[in-house]
Order: C-alpha cells, then structure tokens, then sequence
C-alpha cells in the first residue's frame, strides 16, 4: 500500500436493520467475526483506524486479537450519525489520502489487493448484491459520474480512496459527500454488503466461494 495512504474503517454503527442486536463488525461468518475477515486484508497496511461507537469495547477487544496497532477512533454520536461522520473523525490525522472502508464490507482477496496497492483516488462499486443498494452511474472509461436511489445496473459498495482534503464533517452518508467531486475513476469489484439479513447470508454464501 502506498505510505501516502491511510484505511479507515467505519464501525461504528448500531446495525439496526439487521435486526440481530449486534454490531455488524462481530457477526459470525465462517466461524470467525466479520471484522477478522476484513483485517486479513490490511496486513500491509501500516496505518489503519478503526471508528467505533456501539458496542464499541467488544470491538476493540475482538481487533487487538488480530492487530496490537491499530489506532481506535469514537464516534460518540453514532446513534445520530451516519458513515461520512465516522470517516471524518478517522480521517483527521490521517495521511493525504484516506481509504474509506465500510465495517460491513466484504471485498474478494484478489481484489482487495488490487485497491490497497492503486495510487490516486477511486470509487469502487459492484454488480448489484444487497436489498436496499445505491446505484453509481458510470461513463464509457467506467468512471463514476453520479450515485442514485432509483435504478441502475452497478451498485455502489466502495471502498473509496479520496484525498483526506476532501473530507470535511457531515451527518450523512459517505456518498452524499463524494457527489459534489464527481466524476472520479472507478473500479468494478466482487464484493458483498451486509445491511438485512438477507445480505448476511449472501456474505456467508459469499466467504465460502473465496
């Protein structure tokens, strides 16, 4: 990964759609918790932060199994917040340019690597694969020109390499914040979001194709 870049990885949320009384980062997929699987990816990475808010103890204890440095950032407001507020706060001492990473994110191995080891800034989106899903649009380079709600034949999942100037404090959500820098270039990954339950089990199904 280049040592111009920083990950942050947002978990701070409370998961409510899921329905399962647990923060995301902690479901069981395979055995181990989802925030394993993801940490499996960053082992070249030298500087990642890690936003926590609910559950926010049984977080940090479940990453310092994994990674003794690891830099925990609290979003004290996650109730009220979305992801473009956790990545704000993780991104504030972070280097020029900030890896936005959600902690309900699964990205393939192979193609996790291939972002972690780009340069420059980029959105990343997949083939449509969860129930409530944010489309991107895309242009013929396959550069993203604009995210909707409607329809569309891509899905936005991120991650999301920025430069950390572009971040600025919000409420809302990590796309709402990306719009205003369109276009930006874009990279088509296997990847699955858990937001229902339904997506919960398309990512168990999704682990054990690896």
């Amino acid at each position: 990964m280049p040592p111009t870049h920083s990950v942050v990885l947002t978990c701070a949320g409370i998961g409510s759609r899921l329905g399962l009384g647990q923060t995301k980062a902690l479901l069981s997929i395979g055995g181990r918790s989802l925030i394993a699987w993801q940490l499996d990816l960053f082992t070249q990475v030298e500087d990642l932060r890690i936003v926590v808010g609910y559950q926010a103890a049984d977080v940090v204890k479940e990453v310092l199994r994994y990674r003794k440095d690891a830099i925990f950032v609290y979003n004290h407001n996650y109730f009220a917040t979305k992801t473009g507020a956790s990545l704000f706060l993780g991104a504030r001492h972070a280097h020029a340019y900030v890896v936005q990473w959600d902690g309900d994110l699964l990205v393939h191995p192979e193609d996790a690597r291939t972002l972690l080891a780009m340069p420059g800034e980029y959105l990343a989106y997949s083939v449509p694969a969860s129930e409530d899903p944010v489309f991107v649009h895309t242009g013929a380079d396959g550069s993203v020109q604009s995210f909707g709600t409607g329809q569309g034949t891509l899905e936005w999942t991120g991650p999301a390499c920025i430069k950390k100037e572009r971040i600025h404090e919000t409420t809302g959500h990590v796309y709402t914040m990306l719009q205003a820098h369109l276009p930006l270039p874009g990279v088509c990954v296997r990847a699955q979001d858990i937001d229902t339950y339904a997506d919960y089990q398309r990512a168990v199904a999704f682990v054990h194709s690896w």
